[in-house]
């Protein structure tokens, strides 16, 4: 991603629409994982950006490291507080089974060779950690925004749990995001000319935001979405 596109999501992710229901995404995957017995420990947030899910990841008593492969994403962390490092995600600087939960949110993407990436989530996670995994889905929507924030694909379900099983994760869960707003999203693909991460006028935000919280509630993981969000684990006997 650019770095005028990763100033503009660190301006724009405390308030867009789109990234406060991630974080709230992150958050209730986070209590999930609470109820579940499982207890915050390390933490990595693979490409932080602005660090606003390494912030979530803090706020619910985890040790987050934040990874990003820019200058400019992680000058934007430090500058916030977050510890941070620079690195490339198919080559993490982190000892093997060393973490107990991986976050690579719109990461996997990204990478030409999405395969090792996974297998570094895989290597640095201790044997029963979590990866928490958000990429957007289906080729269908590829637009002139996936080339500008430098999506190398979008995927389905079955390209994704795939790629996560082939690098040795058990996938847990695998489910659909933003589904009721993905019609607005096809329109505004067919006709975009650049990114998405737009400062939009506060009515709209508003009203988006709405829309994807009520989906919260609502039976619709299985349908056709604009993400996909998976809950994988290194195997205990790994």
């Amino acid at each position: 991603m650019e770095a005028t596109e990763i100033r503009k999501l660190a301006a724009l992710e405390d308030t867009h629409w789109w990234y406060r229901e991630r974080r709230a995404l992150l958050a209730r995957a986070l209590r999930r994982l609470s109820t579940s017995g499982q207890r915050p420990g390390r933490a990595l947030d693979i490409g932080a950006a602005g660090g606003g899910n390494t912030r979530v990841l803090r706020a619910y008593g985890w040790r987050p490291v934040a990874l990003e492969y820019s200058a400019e994403g992680a000058g934007v962390a430090r500058e916030r507080g977050l510890d941070v490092i620079r690195a490339d995600a198919r080559h993490l600087p982190v000892g093997s089974a060393n973490l107990d939960l991986v976050v690579a949110f719109d990461i996997l993407e990204h990478v030409d060779a999405d395969h090792l990436a996974a297998a570094e989530i895989r290597r640095t996670l201790r044997p029963g950690g979590t990866a928490l995994i958000a990429v957007p889905c289906d080729m269908r929507l590829w637009s002139a925004h996936d080339v500008a924030v430098g999506h190398v694909r979008r995927y389905d379900r079955e390209s994704l749990r795939a790629t996560v099983e082939k690098a040795g994760l058990v996938v847990d869960e695998l489910w659909s995001w933003n589904v009721l707003l993905r019609p607005v999203a096809a329109w505004r693909r067919r006709t975009s000319t650049g990114s998405d991460l737009d400062d939009l006028p506060a009515v709209v935000n508003l009203g988006l935001r709405a829309i994807i919280t009520a989906e919260r509630y609502l039976p619709v993981k299985g349908l056709p979405g604009v993400s996909l969000v998976l809950r994988a684990h290194r195997p205990t006997d790994d």
